[in-house]
């Protein structure tokens, strides 16, 4: 089965780790995966391992900008000719859509990771009419989509593509100037207006101690949040876009998330599988994944709550490995990329049957 990944870019964020771990295990279910996306490193690694990649600009801001990238989406169909289409995203299942070729197109299935309240209707109505089905990465996530009409939908919740870490604890903070028993807590998430990095910031000022915090990713606001945090001081440090993820999640002591909106976050389940405590905020399938205690939920927008939430993993390490035991349980036992794979390999075979 060929098939064709479409995604806006192949970057450091959770759907293209998500887009990456399926290529690479693909070839165990018959696959042969390409995917087209505007680049990143990770599309450059894929390339480097061999794998299909096609250079989309997906701008959608424009009319002129959509057709552009239908026509690149669709020289990339016409070169690979896929069996299937996996967009990643709104904007991505719009733009396949546009390049299919009515009365001889293979099927499109959008995995649908997620966007803000206030856009969850509009985004249901695109992908309802550019879909010929809908993954949602998260039960929560498909109870909004049903509530906004959608019924073309199954869930099939993310799962980590589990890397072991390169250099480990000690090399790495002693390359970012971290003493070893210096309490660090991780985010790993762009610099976009999401991710909430100020509520973050905000909580962080409210700790005692000098404990560090590591904001691994780039973006628009990364200026704005390096004035905001001055007052700081070297108790936060921006390590801009990574590959070693790994690395530094064995290198830190905690995870920490304070989005306003997510699916089901692969930062979360990464941190978990990691064996890595984690305090996130309370939406999308956040909660379902926390639940059984491997990690603290807390209020979206609530830098008091964070800060207590942080401050009590960081202070106890007895608490920080029972909680991290349990993560690495929960991940093993309920978000394992075997029973991923197997349930996109049945829905996209299952798919293609019934287009025939």
């Amino acid at each position: 089965m060929r098939v064709l990944h479409v995604i806006s870019e192949m970057g450091a964020g959770g759907a293209e780790t998500l887009v990456a771990g399926m290529v690479a295990r693909g070839e165990e279910y018959g696959w042969t995966s390409a995917v087209a996306s505007n680049g990143g490193f990770r599309a450059d690694t894929l390339a480097d391992d061999g794998v299909r990649t096609f250079p989309v600009p997906l701008a959608l801001r424009s009319r002129t900008g959509a057709l552009r990238s239908a026509w690149a989406v669709r020289r990339a169909i016409a070169d690979f000719r896929p069996d299937a289409v996996l967009s990643h995203n709104v904007g991505a299942s719009l733009v396949s859509r546009l390049a299919l070729v009515p009365g001889r197109r293979p099927p499109l299935v959008t995995v649908f990771h997620g966007v803000a309240d206030h856009d969850l209707r509009a985004a249901a109505r695109i992908v309802r009419r550019t879909s010929d089905h809908v993954v949602a990465v998260s039960s929560a996530t498909a109870d909004q989509l049903a509530e906004a009409g959608l019924s073309n939908l199954t869930v099939i919740r993310n799962a980590v593509f589990a890397q072991r870490p390169v250099f480990g604890r000690a090399r790495v903070r002693a390359a970012l100037g971290v003493a070893d028993d210096t309490p660090v807590a991780l985010c790993l998430a762009r610099l976009e207006p999401q991710k909430r990095h100020d509520v973050l910031l905000d909580a962080w000022s409210r700790l005692e101690g000098e404990p560090v915090l590591w904001l691994a990713g780039d973006g628009s606001l990364r200026e704005e949040l390096e004035v905001r945090s001055e007052p700081l001081g070297g108790r936060v440090r921006f390590l801009g876009i990574r590959k070693d993820v790994p690395d530094l999640l064995a290198a830190a002591d905690v995870m920490v998330l304070t989005s306003d909106w997510e699916g089901l976050p692969l930062a979360v389940l990464e941190a978990m599988a990691a064996g890595r405590p984690v305090v996130a905020t309370d939406v999308g399938g956040v909660r379902d994944v926390l639940s059984g205690g491997a990690g603290l939920v807390v209020p979206p927008g609530d830098p008091a709550a964070a800060a207590k939430a942080l401050g009590l993993l960081l202070d106890d390490r007895a608490a920080r490995e029972h909680v991290a035991a349990e993560g690495l349980r929960t991940v093993q036992r309920e978000y394992d990329a075997h029973t991923v794979m197997k349930a996109y390999d049945e829905l996209l075979r299952t798919t293609i049957e019934g287009g025939r």
